[in-house]
C-alpha cells in the first residue's frame, strides 16, 4: 500500500528531510536535477507495510476445489482434519488460489471425522484423502500424512488456516537460501489482522509466548528472518528427510501440544536451524478445533498443561540458560544472537539500481556470516518496496517509519544493544553520528566512505575549472575528514584512497573494504558478441557525463569503422541529456532488472568516466561476467588492473575509440582480458577476499564462521 502525501505539501516535507543533500545539489547540478530527485522520492516511498489479510468469503454453497496434479510434487502439505468441514474447505481454496507458488501435493488426513467431511472432501479434485479409522489426535494424524507424502520439503498445515499469496513461496525460498535451515514457520495472523505469533520464544520454566501476541504486525521488529525457539505447527515446514530422520512427531506429545516445540529442540540437535519468515503469512482461526481454555480439565486443551511439564523435564538442561519469563521478551528473542551491528545509509539499500548498495547488501551477508544481527535504516527511514521485503527476507531487520519515529529516538531506547555501528556515505553519517556517539556507548563506530566524495568533486571541479565546485569539495573535504575523526575506524574501497587519506589524514586509522561480487565467469565465447554496454545509475553525476561525453566525443569515431554497432546504455531514470543521445546507434534502455542477458551479449564494456572516486561498481559488474572493460584511468583506479591484461586503459576521444576497435576484432585479446579480468575479480573482490577485509577491519580471529 503506497501513501503518497499531496504533490505541493509533499514536495516540501521531502526537501526539508533531505535539506543537507538537496543544497548540495543545488549547487552543483541545478535546480532541474533537484526537482527531478524530489519528485522520485515523492514516488519511491510507499510504507512497508500492507493492509489486513485477504480472506475467501465464508458464504455457502461450497463448489468443491480442484487443486492441480503434481507428478513430482516438490512440497507435501499435509492438513490434519477433525470436523469442521467449512475451515477445511476454505483451507484448501486459498491453497488452490495460491498454487502456482510450487510443485505442491495436498495430503488431507481425516481423523475420524463424524459430520462428513471425510465423504465430502472425496469430490475434491486432485486431493490425497486419507481416512484415519479410529482418532489419531494431531501428533498421530501428522506423522500418518508425512509417511504418505512425496515432496523433500513437508509442510503441516492447521485445517483452520486460510494461506495469504506468496507464502509458501517464502517458505521454500528460505530453504533454498539457508541450507542450515530445518524448520521454517510462517507468520500467523488472526482474521482482523492483528499479530497472532512472530516465533516462539520459551523460558527456563518451560512456558512459552507467541511472540508479537495480538500487536501490529508491520513492526519492524515481527517483520525479519530470524532464528527462533519453535514455530507453531499450524503452519510449519520441515524438510522431509530430516523430519523422517528424527521418527516424526514424538508420540509423548500425543495427542496435541509442544510437539512442535520438542521437534524444534531435536532439529537444532541434529545440527540445523529454526527460523521464522514472516514473509509467509498464514491466517489462523486460533481454537477453532481445541478450545482456548489450558485449564480445562477435560478437552483436547488440557494436554498444553500437561505437555508443558513433560517437555519441560525432558529439556531442562537446555531450557535453564533461557531465563525468566518476567524478563524483556524483546531481549528474550534474541538469546541466539552473538553480536548486533547498526547500518545506517543515506537511502534503501537498491542493488539492482546501483553499485554501492549491491556493496552494502554483500557486506551484510559478510557480517551474518560473522555472526552479526543487522539492522538497518535509511537515514531519513524510507521503506520503499520491494527492497525492505528482501532485506527482510534474508534476516535484516529493518527500521521505517510510521514505527520509528527517529534513529535518534531508536537509539535512546536500543543503542546498548549494538556491538558495532556501520555509518555510510557522508550525509547519513553527518545526521546520525552525533546520536551513536551518544547512545552507541558499547559500540565499534565505523564511517564507511563508499567512496571519498570530496575526490570525486575536486576531480568535477579540475574538469570544469569551476571556483564554486571548488569550494563545495573543499567543504566535503572538510566534513568528511571531520566524520572520519570521530568516528573510531574509517573504511573506504580502495588502496588508492587509503594512501591519498593517509597524506590528508594521517591521524585517522583507515582500512579497505572494497567492492564485493558474485564471480560469474563469461557466459560465451567473443564470437557471437556484438555491440558494446554501458552501465551504472544515473543519480551518480559522472555516469551522465560519461554518456554524454561518449556518444559525443567517441561513439562517432568507433562507428565510422563499424557502422552497424550500438552502444547498450542501462541505468536507472535517465536525465533528459542522456535521453537526446538516443538515436545514431544508442539504445536508451534505462532501468532493466535482468541485466545478466547484456553481459552475455555484448563484445565489450566501456566506462568513460571523466571524474569519480572509489571502486566503480560497472567496471567490477562487467569483470565478474567476464565481458573485457575499456576505461580511463579514473574509471579503472584502485582496482588492481594491468593495461592489456586485465583491461584496456585509454584516457583521450580518440585513444578510447582506438582500443575499442582493437578489442572488437581481436579474439585472442579478448579471451586474454576476458581471464584476466576474472581472476583480479577472484583475487580482490570475491566473498573470500571481501571476509579476510572485514574480519581484519573488526580485528575478528581468521576462523571458520
Amino acid at each position: 500500500m503506497a501513501i503518497m502525501p499531496t504533490s505541493g505539501q509533499g514536495l516540501f516535507s521531502v526537501a526539508l528531510r533531505y535539506l543537507p543533500r538537496a543544497v548540495h545539489v543545488l549547487r552543483t547540478e541545478g535546480g532541474g536535477v533537484l526537482l527531478r530527485k524530489l519528485r522520485r522520492r515523492l514516488r519511491t516511498t510507499p510504507l512497508a507495510f500492507e493492509g489486513p489479510p485477504s480472506l475467501l468469503n465464508l458464504a455457502k454453497p461450497f463448489a468443491p476445489v480442484a487443486l492441480r496434479y503434481q507428478e513430482r510434487p516438490r512440497v507435501s502439505i499435509v492438513v490434519p482434519v477433525h470436523d469442521q468441514f467449512d475451515y477445511s474447505h476454505h483451507c484448501l481454496a486459498a491453497l488452490e488460489r495460491t498454487q502456482d507458488e510450487a510443485d505442491f501435493e495436498v495430503i488431507l488426513v481425516d481423523d475420524a471425522s463424524t459430520d462428513g467431511t471425510a465423504d465430502r472432501l472425496a469430490e475434491y479434485r486432485n486431493l490425497v484423502l486419507i481416512r484415519n479409522p479410529q482418532n489419531l489426535g494431531f501428533v498421530g494424524t501428522c506423522n500418518r500424512g508425512a509417511e504418505a507424502a512425496r515432496g523433500e520439503i513437508l509442510v503441516f498445515l492447521n485445517n483452520d488456516t486460510q494461506v495469504q499469496p506468496g507464502w509458501l513461496e517464502s517458505l521454500v525460498r528460505t530453504f533454498d537460501e539457508r541450507p542450515e535451515a530445518g524448520i521454517v514457520g510462517s507468520r500467523l495472523l488472526y482474521p482482523d489482522g492483528r499479530l497472532q505469533e512472530a516465533g516462539g520464544i520459551l523460558f527456563e520454566d518451560g512456558s512459552a509466548w507467541n511472540y508479537g501476541h495480538l500487536d501490529d504486525p508491520n513492526k519492524p521488529e515481527y517483520s525479519y528472518l530470524r532464528a527462533v525457539d519453535y514455530c507453531s505447527g499450524a503452519a510449519l515446514a520441515i524438510r522431509a528427510h530430516l523430519f523422517r530422520q528424527l521418527g516424526g512427531f514424538d508420540e509423548t506429545f500425543a495427542p496435541a501440544y509442544y510437539e512442535d516445540t520438542d521437534l524444534a529442540f531435536r532439529v537444532r540437535d541434529a545440527g540445523y536451524q529454526v527460523y521464522y519468515q514472516p514473509l509467509s503469512q498464514v491466517v489462523h482461526f486460533e481454537g477453532i478445533s481445541a478450545g482456548r481454555d489450558a485449564s480445562a480439565e477435560v478437552g483436547l486443551k488440557r494436554f498444553q498443561r500437561i505437555h508443558a511439564e513433560t517437555f519441560r523435564q525432558r529439556w531442562a538442561h537446555r531450557i535453564a540458560a533461557f531465563g525468566p519469563r518476567d524478563q524483556d521478551v524483546d531481549r528474550a528473542r534474541e538469546h541466539q544472537v552473538a553480536r548486533r551491528a547498526l547500518v545506517v545509509d543515506n537511502y534503501m539499500v537498491t542493488p539492482d539500481r546501483e553499485s554501492g548498495s549491491l556493496r552494502m547488501l554483500n557486506l551484510f551477508r559478510i557480517l551474518q556470516g560473522l555472526g552479526y544481527k543487522i539492522t538497518f535504516a535509511a537515514a531519513n527511514l524510507e521503506a520503499p518496496q520491494p527492497y525492505v521485503a528482501d532485506l527482510q527476507r534474508i534476516g535484516i531487520e529493518v527500521l521505517y517509519s510510521p514505527y520509528v519515529r527517529s534513529i535518534a529516538g531508536h537509539l535512546a531506547h536500543h543503542g546498548l544493544d549494538y556491538d558495532l555501528a556501520i555509518l555510510s556515505r557522508a550525509d547519513a553519517a553527518a545526521q546520525t553520528m552525533k546520536a551513536v556517539r551518544r547512545h552507541c556507548i558499547r559500540a565499534r563506530i565505523l564511517f564507511d566512505t563508499v567512496d571519498l566524495h570530496f575526490l570525486r568533486e575536486r576531480r568535477l571541479a579540475e574538469l570544469r575549472g569551476d571556483r564554486s565546485t571548488r569550494m563545495v569539495a573543499e567543504m566535503r573535504r572538510r566534513q568528511e575528514l571531520d566524520l572520519m575523526r570521530r568516528a573510531d575506524l574509517t573504511l573506504v574501497v580502495s588502496e588508492t584512497e587509503r594512501a591519498l587519506l593517509a597524506e590528508e589524514a594521517p591521524d585517522v586509522e583507515v582500512r579497505v573494504v572494497s567492492n564485493i561480487h558474485r564471480i560469474f565467469g563469461s557466459a560465451k565465447p567473443p564470437e557471437g558478441r556484438r555491440d558494446l554496454l554501458f552501465i551504472g545509475a544515473f543519480a551518480h553525476p559522472p555516469n551522465r557525463d560519461a554518456v554524454v561525453h561518449f556518444c559525443q566525443e567517441i561513439l562517432p569515431r568507433v562507428r565510422e569503422q563499424l557502422p552497424e554497432l550500438r552502444l547498450k546504455v542501462i541505468g536507472a531514470d535517465p536525465p533528459p541529456e542522456v535521453l537526446e543521445c538516443s538515436g545514431n546507434g544508442v539504445d536508451i534502455l534505462g532501468y532493466v532488472p535482468e541485466v545478466e542477458p547484456y553481459f552475455a551479449d555484448c563484445r565489450i564494456s566501456v566506462a568513460p568516466l571523466r571524474y569519480g572516486a572509489g571502486v566503480k561498481g560497472k567496471v567490477n559488474q562487467s569483470l565478474a561476467h567476464g565481458l573485457p572493460v575499456v576505461a580511463t584511468s579514473i574509471a579503472a583506479e584502485g582496482m588492481h588492473l594491468s593495461d592489456g591484461e586485465s583491461v584496456l586503459i585509454a584516457d583521450t576521444p580518440s585513444e578510447f575509440a582506438a582500443a575499442i576497435l582493437r578489442l572488437y576484432g581481436d579474439d585472442d585479446l579478448w579471451r586474454r582480458l576476458s581471464a584476466g579480468g576474472l581472476e583480479v575479480m577472484e583475487r580482490h573482490f570475491g566473498f573470500a577476499a571481501a571476509e579476510r577485509a572485514v574480519r581484519s577491519a573488526l580485528e575478528l580471529e581468521e576462523t571458520a564462521s
